[in-house]
């Protein structure tokens, strides 16, 4: 039975009262390896940040950030926690951390996921790319880390997010186990972080949801790309473009035009790159696509039991 554990020898010493005011909620609470679970807590509560924990490992963290009342509804706090794509399937726990100390913690259950395998073959050129030092490459590699461990005090998007192409077909899936065989023999691993849509160049390419453009550049490994900051913490990303229409600083809505697609980078073709970033992890596009980031009615609802 999933519990909350209110400890009493912290600082303040929090009486019944302050326990009994405690709420939160949780949506979803059998997560599957890669989608998102977002969390209320009441302003009172006093909690931070949130973690999850398995076998006392953090596999990730988040930090609280005010969701303001509006429409007559009151105003709590929510932190969008990612679930790594490499999380295994079982019990694990969410710890609710005060200035303080721990405040409380709930046991969860991660859901098992199936993920696509694929071996992609890359040319000399490509080869290059990847594995070639370049300080350039690392000073980009730093400064996009830098931007999507950033957590900002604006709040864009609550809904869902839409797809940021018309086509539907993909070529890659998100969390698909890559190997990649490099043209002089040898090899590497990675995880996909994101989707990639296989449309021609030239295929108009919109936000997949309302905010804040923060990085429209080249890149060396992604061409050129861009990184719109939806919620603190949370962030679209777009690569291999083959034509950036926007400028970091513009606001920008769903559906919003931001470029063309293309092939630029470390791309084998023609195609959209598209991934969710949260507190720096990788997460499912599809799971915000499928329910809003922050559904206020479903939250409060918990909070009010």
């Amino acid at each position: 039975m999933k519990k909350l554990l209110l400890f009493s020898f912290l600082i303040f010493h929090f009486s019944l009262v302050y326990a009994v005011s405690f709420r939160y909620a949780i949506i979803p609470e059998n997560p599957r390896p890669g989608e998102p679970v977002t969390i209320g807590v009441n302003i009172s509560s006093g909690a931070k940040t949130v973690a999850l924990l398995s076998d006392g490992k953090r596999l990730a963290r988040s930090t609280f950030f005010q969701v303001p009342a509006g429409d007559g509804k009151t105003a709590f706090m929510a932190a969008v926690l990612p679930v790594p794509s490499t999380a295994k399937p079982g019990g694990v726990k969410v710890v609710f951390e005060a200035a303080s100390g721990i405040l409380g913690e709930i046991d969860i259950e991660i859901a098992s996921r199936d993920f696509v395998s694929e071996v992609i073959e890359l040319t000399p050129s490509l080869t290059n790319v990847r594995t070639a030092p370049d300080p350039k490459k690392t000073a980009e590699a730093v400064l996009l880390q830098t931007i999507i461990n950033h957590n900002g005090n604006e709040n864009f998007c609550y809904g869902n997010f839409v797809p940021p192409v018309s086509a539907t077909r993909r070529t890659s899936f998100f969390g698909d186990r890559r190997v990649y065989k490099y043209s002089n023999g040898g090899s590497d691993v990675s995880v996909h972080a994101g989707i990639d849509y296989g449309v021609p160049k030239g295929t108009v390419v919109s936000s997949c949801g309302p905010g804040k453009v923060v990085l429209a550049s080249p890149r060396i490994v992604t061409g050129n790309s861009i990184v719109i900051e939806h919620l603190p913490g949370i962030y679209s990303l777009y690569y291999h473009l083959d034509k950036i229409e926007v400028e970091e600083g513009n606001i920008v809505e769903a559906g919003t035009r931001i470029g063309l697609s293309g092939a630029t980078g470390l791309a084998t073709g023609p195609h959209l790159h598209w991934e969710i970033r949260v507190s720096g992890e990788n997460s499912d596009p599809d799971a915000f696509m499928a329910r809003p980031i922050l559904d206020k009615e479903a939250i409060l609802s918990k909070l009010s039991n």
